[in-house]
């Protein structure tokens, strides 16, 4: 496969995968653990002659190409250009199924992340499980070392809490009404309680379930996440985004009511050209993006 071509999938995929719940994944001889259906890939990078699809909860798929490897999107129902025994991997939305033929090497792997480490300590309690101690989560929150961390970045270290991937993240910050640029060291116990019972009542609402909601308000039964540009379902501003830290994991938020503990530098939201389209063009300019 040449190096167009995999830019070329990587585009196609990019088109019929990102923000859509993946119903179903298959992947005969994979290296690694299976993303999870009703998760969301969140971006495709064409790497070299790899492939890789990042889901929302902070899983890689990487697929090594060769020469005869390619990436076919279909519709569902549609027929297949080539033989079931070429395939390496599947993924499935309820529009299309992107199909992996052929790769040299199919594996999945979890984002570097200093905080996962192993050595920086124990995983917090899984929210998922009836089992898990809120209480303990809170007081993960209330006393994190790093004081001055945003409280979004915070939310996703597994040794906090597990189960909350870059959906449910933005849909709690939305719920609690926290801006994204929270510091965790800003946080009352009331605000941790809030943010912990809020997170484990939508994780284990969605458990089981192919395509997550966490309002009846909105055709795709999300608050922010996916919703760029449309109103908020709370105040009717604009829902803005922003790719965020080292892999741009993309944080959806409401600037009219996420205001609560903003710890942003006037720079950052004052500009010189009132017009919103031009703040928000500003804004999204690499050089001006918040890590």
């Amino acid at each position: 496969m040449a190096m167009g071509d995999v830019s070329r999938a990587a585009a196609t995929l990019r088109s019929a995968l990102v923000g859509r719940p993946m119903l179903r994944f298959d992947a005969p001889v994979l290296i690694g653990p299976s993303p999870q259906a009703g998760r969301m890939v969140e971006a495709v990078e064409a790497k070299g002659r790899h492939v890789e699809l990042l889901w929302d909860d902070g899983l890689v798929l990487d697929t090594k190409m060769k020469s005869k490897s390619e990436w076919h999107v279909y519709r569902n129902g549609a027929p297949w250009h080539r033989s079931w025994d070429a395939l390496r991997a599947s993924i499935q939305t309820d529009d299309f199924v992107a199909v992996c033929f052929d790769a040299a090497e199919i594996e999945t792997y979890r984002l570097p992340d200093r905080q996962r480490h192993p050595g920086q300590g124990r995983l917090g309690p899984n929210l998922a499980s009836a089992r898990a101690n809120l209480h303990d989560v809170v007081d993960l929150l209330l006393s994190y070392p790093d004081r001055d961390a945003r409280l979004r970045d915070v939310m996703v270290d597994q040794h906090v809490m597990q189960g909350i991937g870059n959906v449910y993240r933005c849909e709690v910050l939305w719920a609690a009404e926290l801006s994204p640029w929270a510091h965790v060291g800003d946080l009352t116990h009331h605000d941790a309680l809030l943010i912990v019972n809020t997170a484990a009542r939508m994780v284990r609402a969605n458990s089981g379930r192919t395509r997550r909601a966490t309002t009846t308000h909105t055709s795709i039964g999300l608050a922010v996440y996916g919703r760029c540009g449309q109103g908020c379902i709370r105040c009717r501003e604009t829902i803005r985004s922003q790719p965020i830290g080292r892999y741009g994991r993309v944080l959806y938020w409401c600037p009219g009511c996420q205001v609560r503990l903003d710890r942003r530098q006037p720079a950052e939201v004052r500009e010189m050209d009132p017009h919103p389209a031009a703040s928000q063009f500003l804004n999204e300019l690499p050089w001006r993006q918040v890590g």
